[in-house]
């Protein structure tokens, strides 16, 4: 690798005029990929890293990412700066304004990142011109994944395509005894789903109130029906269930037959995968629901945000792990696991990935000519931290309140939203 062959030059060149010891490359990466198909993707990166002679170590964080950023927090208080963090979207952003962060526009230059990490990355991982961080894939988060039997059984023709053919394939298989939309409500999954509809609905209120933070969207009649048609789902279409259900058994009830629909990001994909069934036989995928008739994508990445170091072999180790994250190797390695796709889009997915991620990458080419490719809010990509938490509170009240109607909760969320702000 090209990268491997410059830092040993210059390394060298380096013990021979000074005779200082060669920099060993280590690192200690903060994360929250405690466990699933997210941790077997994770370990991958460190295989990677220790056979190209680098010292692995990682602190796992589990649950919330609100949990990792108090750990990172605690660090940089302390004065440990970790020398890796996996952040995303509006948070790194952040901290490349304390001035903590790694300059790595040498690397990324030497490897010409620009050229082939996705467009809608690069002022993520760019936020004031300078790399900072590296993508390590793209996730689609508007994905449905269906039973085909359950559909076959309702007498549901296809998968729908826009939501009122979603709710009248919703009547057809509750009316014969199934769960329409399999669901495990949490924060972070309500607003998954809501997102999902807003979007699907409405793609100009999605970019104006999720993506800018504009309240008076937040507050329209467009955001009062998105709402409504979330109320409908929830208490016609989700089952009882859905309280305190383990978020990953939400995709195991489309494997096994037992529901009909999942609305969820296509990390999905590894815990079908890793459950044993299979695509085309125990579940199909296909972009959710959209009024507005073109493909579409919601897009949210996983990366690692690097802290400047003074010890040289964590410094070195930067270099290593950033090289590695943006290989085409590991791209590949890791989004086969973990059920995304590359965030370099030079990557061939004709073999050894799963057809909804080669359906993925189209789509995605598809909804950037389109101009319909937008980032997750819910998956923290757009929004800052606590204005997104503002409207992650408002959906899961919501959800959790029938009495609450749509009208009162857009009007809530707006309130919560503007006093983040």
């Amino acid at each position: 690798m090209k990268y491997t062959m410059t830092v040993l030059a210059a390394a060298t060149a380096c013990t021979l005029v000074s005779g200082a010891a060669l920099a060993e490359p280590k690192t200690n990466l903060l994360h929250q990929w405690a466990t699933g198909s997210d941790a077997q993707a994770i370990a991958k990166l460190g295989e990677m890293f220790t056979a190209k002679g680098g010292t692995w170590q990682q602190t796992s964080i589990a649950g919330h990412t609100a949990n990792t950023l108090a750990k990172l927090r605690a660090d940089v208080i302390a004065g440990n700066a970790p020398p890796a963090v996996q952040l995303k979207g509006p948070e790194i952003a952040e901290w490349n304004e304390t001035g903590m962060t790694a300059n790595l526009d040498e690397l990324a230059a030497a490897e010409n990142w620009e050229k082939v990490v996705a467009p809608e990355l690069l002022p993520v991982m760019k936020p004031t011109g300078n790399w900072v961080a590296a993508p390590m894939n793209i996730h689609r988060i508007n994905w449905l994944w269906a039973s085909p039997k359950v559909l076959q059984e309702a007498g549901v023709a296809e998968v729908p395509k826009t939501w009122a053919d979603f709710n009248a394939a919703c009547d057809k298989i509750v009316a014969a005894g199934k769960i329409c939309i399999s669901h495990s409500t949490a924060d972070w999954t309500d607003s998954t789903v809501f997102e999902v509809v807003v979007y699907g609905m409405d793609l100009d209120l999605f970019k104006k109130a999720f993506v800018e933070g504009d309240v008076k969207a937040m507050r329209s009649d467009g955001m009062v029906k998105a709402f409504e048609q979330m109320r409908t789902m929830t208490t016609k279409y989700m089952d009882p269930g859905m309280n305190g259900r383990d978020w990953d058994t939400m995709s195991h009830l489309v494997g096994r037959g037992e529901a009909a629909f999942h609305i969820m990001g296509d990390w999905t994909l590894g815990l079908l995968t890793a459950g044993g069934f299979k695509e085309g036989t125990d579940y199909v995928c296909a972009q959710a629901p959209t009024d507005w008739g073109k493909a579409g994508f919601i897009l949210n990445s996983d990366s690692v945000v690097f802290f400047k170091q003074t010890d040289p072999d964590y410094v070195e180790g930067q270099k290593l792990l950033a090289s590695l994250i943006l290989s085409p190797e590991f791209q590949t390695a890791f989004n086969q696991t973990k059920g995304s796709i590359p965030s370099r889009l030079d990557v061939d997915l004709s073999t050894g990935f799963n057809p909804c991620q080669q359906l993925s990458q189209k789509d995605l080419q598809a909804s950037i000519t389109a101009g319909t490719l937008v980032r997750s809010m819910a998956h923290n990509m757009t929004i800052p931290q606590k204005v997104r938490g503002a409207i992650m509170d408002t959906v899961t009240e919501f959800v959790a309140t029938p009495g609450m109607s749509a009208q009162d909760a857009a009007s809530a969320m707006a309130d919560a939203a503007e006093a983040q702000m």
